[in-house]
């Protein structure tokens, strides 16, 4: 019987159509995860852009029947007799972030330092598990706490008739942020190059010195922007905050007389309004400041750290 040698031609053409039939597949595959890449940032930049323009749209419909001045420079909030002032909300905010950034800040400093700089590692390892354990904890749960512990303490020490307020919605918001600005100002003292440190041992520096001098100015954009982050944090809380600040529409800055803020407003008024209501429109314009007001807060963030990061 007579042997056939092999057809080594017709091998090699389908070994090369194999190859080119697999580059062809890998080829589609890489342009599809590009295409859905791209598709998925311009689904999630359409949602943005659509939430910003309903609110802003619906919010702006409240100047139809509110001057500027009125809802900017007004403290009289009474929709059933046409007032829309949101002066007292907007000042609120304010002085509650301010607040709660004064209580927050120095200590979220100083336990990072010591995080970084002083704790041996095994301590280091568990206080930083103990601070992402407090991040993920729900903020009903801070709210909570704060109705059924921290006021009934502060009425107690203070004297005040029911001791809710601003110190008590400061408190709660600051032990909620302590564990964002901590780790975010860690991280930064952390990324400190070793070998300053070492310099400043070699020039007879005290560790004291070397925190004070090397550590936290070289760390200062990233401290900054951990502060930035947790004031944007703060002024978007709202269930800790409506637990304990009191909801009530009044002007005045004492630490234990119950008030309200933009967030607090909101929720306590949305479900009892009308969609097409001025009082609705009022209500989307402060949303619109919160917004706004966060926009700005991730910018200044972004701004930071591409200085940082240039630097």
């Amino acid at each position: 019987m007579e042997k056939r040698s092999p057809d080594w031609t017709d091998a090699m053409n389908l070994l090369t159509a194999h190859r080119q039939s697999r580059w062809t597949v890998k080829y589609a595959a890489d342009r599809f995860f590009r295409f859905l890449c791209l598709g998925s940032v311009i689904f999630l930049g359409a949602v943005l852009g659509a939430i910003v323009l309903f609110v802003s749209e619906t919010g702006f419909l409240v100047f139809r029947d509110v001057s500027l001045s009125e809802f900017f420079f007004s403290s009289h909030w009474d929709p059933e007799h046409g007032k829309y002032g949101a002066a007292v909300f907007i000042a609120g905010t304010l002085y509650l972030t301010l607040l709660t950034l004064l209580i927050t800040t120095p200590i979220s400093i100083c336990v990072a330092v010591f995080i970084a700089e002083i704790a041996p590692p095994w301590l280091r390892q568990w206080l930083r598990t103990l601070l992402d354990l407090l991040v993920g904890i729900p903020s009903i749960v801070y709210g909570y706490l704060g109705a059924t512990l921290l006021i009934p303490w502060i009425r107690e020490h203070t004297g005040a008739p029911v001791g809710d307020g601003f110190l008590a919605a400061a408190l709660v918001l600051s032990i909620m942020i302590l564990p964002t600005i901590t780790r975010i100002t860690d991280d930064a003292l952390c990324a400190v190059p070793n070998e300053w440190r070492e310099a400043n041992y070699a020039l007879g520096g005290t560790t004291f010195q070397m925190i004070v001098r090397v550590v936290l100015p070289a760390a200062k954009s990233g401290i900054v922007a951990a502060v930035i982050l947790g004031m944007a944090r703060a002024i978007g809380e709202t269930m800790a905050v409506v637990m304990v600040i009191g909801n009530v529409a009044q002007w005045g800055f004492d630490l234990v007389t119950p008030s309200s803020v933009l967030t607090s407003h909101i929720v306590m008024q949305i479900l009892n309004v009308d969609f097409q209501s001025t009082t609705n429109h009022a209500l989307y314009m402060m949303a619109l400041l919160l917004l706004m007001i966060s926009i700005s807060l991730i910018m200044i963030i972004r701004r930071l750290r591409l200085k940082g990061g240039s630097s």
